[in-house]
């Protein structure tokens, strides 16, 4: 399929539901690509791994009652990331340990409740892998309002963020309240992850948060630069993938993800100074 086909697709009102997968691909990238600088830079991905599964049950309990996907994904995400955040305050067990248990367990209790629903196994294909064609028009406005909020807050906090990446310790020293920052950034993540789960799934969420962010800082030293490119390699990703999945009938979640995949091993390949062929030849 040329582009010009799949552009006429998307003007297609017999396929009204590929230009929303479009735009919520497109706006999760962004907003993914935006947050997931900060989980990058502070070794956070497996804190984002945790919060995919975590927004699981949620997800389950609000397809089995009918209700709002993105509501119920948000507040089974910000309570296992609250629990984590409190959790990790005993010393005696490091986070990464209380993170391990709180998202097996939320994941496994998310298995528990979608297998009592009717159609189980395809509600759980759709769960974990995603589904172009399965996205409510009530959606499209939650995702494009949680999106700019998102992205606002990012703005409006970046500072403080930044502090706290750069030097925990001495952001707590100057006054800046590192555990409601840590909070706030998880809450971030998590429904940056709710908003993305319904095109790419949730097995492959992590991609969004990760990998344009670290093909960004492979391309450049500045955090602004890298907070811009981002987003930019996220959501022309989401478009490869979407517009390749629909021509050759591949599952949209994986085809974004390796277009994803791709652009970071170029950039890891033929960044201007840290790409392999680059230090090889220095």
């Amino acid at each position: 399929m040329s582009p010009v086909d799949f552009v006429a697709d998307l003007l297609n009102p017999d396929l009204a539901f590929l230009p929303k997968a479009l735009f919520i691909a497109v706006m999760s990238a962004i907003v993914c690509g935006v947050i997931g600088c900060h989980v990058v830079l502070r070794g956070m991905a497996f804190i984002g791994d945790a919060v995919a599964h975590a927004v699981f049950p949620g997800l389950a309990v609000a397809f089995v009652i009918s209700g709002n996907l993105v509501l119920g994904g948000t507040v089974a995400g910000v309570l296992t990331a609250l629990l984590i955040a409190v959790f990790s305050q005993n010393r005696r067990l490091k986070e990464d340990s209380v993170i391990g248990v709180f998202f097996v367990a939320a994941f496994a209790l998310g298995v528990v409740v979608i297998s009592r629903a009717p159609g189980y196994a395809g509600s759980l294909q759709q769960f974990l892998f995603g589904s172009i064609t399965g996205i409510p028009d009530r959606d499209i406005l939650v995702v494009g309002l949680t999106g700019v909020t998102l992205l606002l807050v990012a703005f409006l906090l970046h500072k403080e963020f930044v502090a706290v990446t750069l030097d925990r310790e001495m952001a707590r020293a100057v006054g800046l309240r590192t555990f409601w920052l840590d909070i706030v950034l998880y809450v971030m993540v998590t429904l940056a992850v709710v908003i993305s789960v319904q095109t790419i799934g949730n097995v492959l969420v992590l991609a969004l948060l990760v990998t344009p962010a670290s093909a960004a800082r492979l391309l450049t030293d500045r955090l602004g630069v890298m907070m811009l490119l981002a987003p930019v390699i996220g959501g022309l990703s989401a478009l490869i993938g979407l517009y390749l999945s629909w021509s050759w009938d591949l599952p949209v979640g994986g085809t974004i993800v390796l277009a994803l995949t791709a652009v970071f091993l170029v950039a890891w390949l033929f960044a201007p100074r840290h790409g392999l062929l680059v230090r090889y030849v220095r």
